[in-house]
């Protein structure tokens, strides 16, 4: 399964007027029955919750008062996961004659109309405090706590990643939270901002719209709505000028071409951008080839096989990158190495949902034509599949079948290609008979009959890092260089490098240096003209974050660039 997880609002959403149906209830018990979790996220103290909402046995994990409490039903554990306000807070709340005010374990609440006298005490109380509107409900939560941070929080305790996790709300403050899962959902009844930014509205309110998508969830598993979800596909490269992308999902991958052809360099950079994305990747290693891959954990040696035991413990961490190294297992063994590996991996993704990617290096060592999964349950389950290979003819057909795009580098396309369809049992359409340069591919999304000849490879981090010197010092192109313009376009200081951009960012007016750190263009910059996924998503955490003072985001942002284009290779 994709999805392991529900993660719903209550009010508004599993409710009605404060009360969930029995047609609800059935439904959320056929979503527990299925395997997958439910997680209730909610602005409702715990108590509160209780009185109206019997069946919290269903729950996994309830996330309260709008981020700030953690709840497990089954244990009846509480978890704050913020600092509540101190009495005096809510005295001086009560002298400007607010009324109807609760406070949980963390959370101050009250309703409109007075916004504006909660608005003055935390003025006046010098504490780092934030207001979360819910309709008429005013909440007072310590700065940077939400349903989004809340339900992080109950993902990290059930071990599972929000790829896998829909979520469903209906109001404002369902945003955040939506927006940090792979599916986000409002119901009918939603208010519109949220229905705009939703992957999938119901035809349901309230109730029937959760009964809804979890007849989907368990009929499909969402499959007719991955065209509709948000985030980039992983760019492979680009063709007549337009990119060529890989769906983050259902996409299983052959890569081929003769020694030296550009293979890892290729397989290098696609996992690196999967990476970037936070999917968990685990790549099986037989001769030691990416070692260095960044941010990822090797585990194995030249004289160490991998202990299979420390490998799914690496695993069962949901931001952990895992390279599993078979350098120290014999040729002969590795096969049954593998044969073992892959059995406990496919039962932690029926789990978990994770790796998401399961790369495997050298595939005619680990899966030689002779090889067959021990169940044909366990061959259908063999998705999200990246094999790379010198000969696809000594790659086993059962796990060749699975494959809906061949990617070959080098020369000898056509026979690369022809070699892979004998053992798949297709038809190759015909091929372009000149042999590739250097950072090219020849792409074949085989399901879509569908063949590029020529796509220009986007380089891998490695390559980019060749290019640190160039883009710190010396003279970009001008489709590269940005320039700081302000808000009225009253400015037009040219960065010409990354040097220069550092310096100008010190010197630019708060104005617009907050202009453009709002509508993202510095992440933007790097994403686009400098073409560095990962330092973009550092850059782009830091535009998102609207507790930090305007001085604090120069700062950390000039950071992030000299510790890469600055500090030693």
């Amino acid at each position: 399964m994709r999805y392991l997880a529900l993660a719903s609002d209550y009010d508004g959403t599993l409710a009605h007027h404060g009360v969930v149906d029995d047609h609800s209830i059935q439904a959320l018990e056929r979503l527990v029955h299925s395997g997958r979790s439910l997680i209730l996220v909610t602005g409702r103290e715990l108590p509160d919750l209780e009185s109206v909402f019997p069946r919290l046995d269903l729950c996994e994990r309830v996330v309260a008062e709008n981020g700030a409490l953690l709840y497990n039903p089954a244990t009846r554990e509480k978890r704050t996961l913020a600092q509540r306000p101190p009495q005096s807070f809510l005295d001086n709340l009560r002298h400007r004659g607010v009324s109807n005010v609760s406070a949980g374990e963390v959370i101050v609440a009250t309703w409109h109309p007075y916004e504006t006298q909660v608005v003055e005490a935390i003025r006046d109380s010098s504490l780092e405090l934030q207001i979360i509107f819910n309709k008429d409900a005013v909440m007072i939560l310590p700065s940077g706590v939400n349903k989004m941070t809340g339900l992080c929080a109950a993902l990290k305790e059930l071990k599972l990643s929000p790829h896998n996790v829909v979520g469903i709300g209906d109001a404002e403050n369902d945003h955040a939270f939506l927006d940090s899962c792979e599916c986000s959902v409002a119901v009918a009844n939603a208010i519109p901002a949220l229905k705009e930014r939703a992957a999938f509205v119901t035809r349901g309110d309230h109730g029937a719209g959760v009964v809804e998508i979890i007849d989907k969830l368990i009929a499909n598993d969402l499959s007719d709505l991955d065209a509709r979800l948000k985030g980039e596909p992983i760019l492979i490269g680009e063709a007549d000028g337009r990119p060529v992308t890989l769906a983050r999902y259902g996409r299983n991958v052959l890569v081929c071409g003769q020694s030296g052809s550009g293979k890892s360099m290729l397989v290098t950079g696609l996992l690196e951008r999967i990476i970037a994305m936070t999917y968990q990747i685990c790549l099986v290693d037989p001769e030691g080839d990416y070692e260095n891959l960044a941010d990822c954990l090797t585990v194995g040696d030249a004289k160490h096989p991998p202990p299979m035991r420390e490998v799914m413990q690496v695993l069962s961490e949901p931001e952990a990158q895992v390279i599993v190294n078979l350098v120290g297992v014999t040729a002969t063994d590795q096969p049954e190495c593998f044969a073992s590996m892959i059995t406990e991996i496919q039962q932690l993704r029926i789990r978990t949902g994770r790796p998401h990617w399961l790369v495997i290096d050298e595939a005619h060592h680990v899966l030689p034509s002779d090889w067959a999964p021990s169940s044909a349950e366990l061959a259908g389950q063999l998705s999200n599949v990246m094999l790379v290979t010198v000969h696809p003819g000594h790659v086993s057909p059962i796990a060749l079948s699975r494959i809906n795009t061949v990617i070959v580098v080098g020369r000898e396309t056509g026979t690369l290609l022809q070699e892979f369809a004998e053992a798949a049992g297709l038809t190759v359409p015909e091929v372009p008979g000149h042999d590739l340069e250097s950072g090219e591919a020849l792409i074949w999304f085989c399901d879509e009959n569908r063949l590029i000849a020529r796509v220009k490879l986007e380089p891998s981090h490695g390559e980019h890092s060749r290019h640190r010197r160039k883009y710190a010092e010396g003279e970009l192109e001008p489709e590269r260089i940005f320039y700081f313009r302000g808000p009225q376009g009253e400015s037009n200081l040219r960065a010409n490098n990354l040097n220069s951009f550092v310096q100008l960012a010190e010197g630019v007016d708060p104005k617009t240096w907050l202009f453009h750190l709002k509508r993202g263009d510095y992440s933007n910059w790097f994403r686009h003209a400098l073409k560095d996924a990962q330092i973009a998503n550092e850059i782009e955490s830091i535009e998102k974050d609207e507790r930090l003072p305007e001085k604090e985001s120069r700062q950390r942002i000039k950071d992030v660039i000299l510790q890469k284009y600055t500090a030693p290779a």
